[in-house]
């Protein structure tokens, strides 16, 4: 099992969700701020099988709205093993 932590603009955080739990992904969503200029940022926390790994960084990249500027970035993602996972 895998977390995927997706760190994207606010503005793309109802797109993603959507595309996201469309395809019957669980997304927890936290607010977020960060950047030089301290702007909204959502993180969406991800559970998924190791082998829908690809298909939930797909989604998220096919979802976020491309950068104004070429230097800025879409999302930052990080994609950690999970060693234990309960549900109470």
């Amino acid at each position: 099992m895998k977390l995927i932590i997706a760190i994207i603009k606010d503005e793309d955080n109802d797109t993603v969700s959507r595309a996201l739990t469309k395809e019957e992904f669980r997304v927890t969503f936290i607010a977020s701020t960060g950047g030089f200029l301290r702007s909204g940022r959502s993180t969406l926390l991800i559970g998924v099988d190791d082998d829908q790994v690809s298909t939930a960084l797909d989604l998220i990249r096919k979802s976020c709205r491309k950068p104004d500027q070429s230097e800025q970035k879409r999302a930052t993602i990080f994609v950690l093993k999970v060693d234990q996972f309960t549900q109470l």
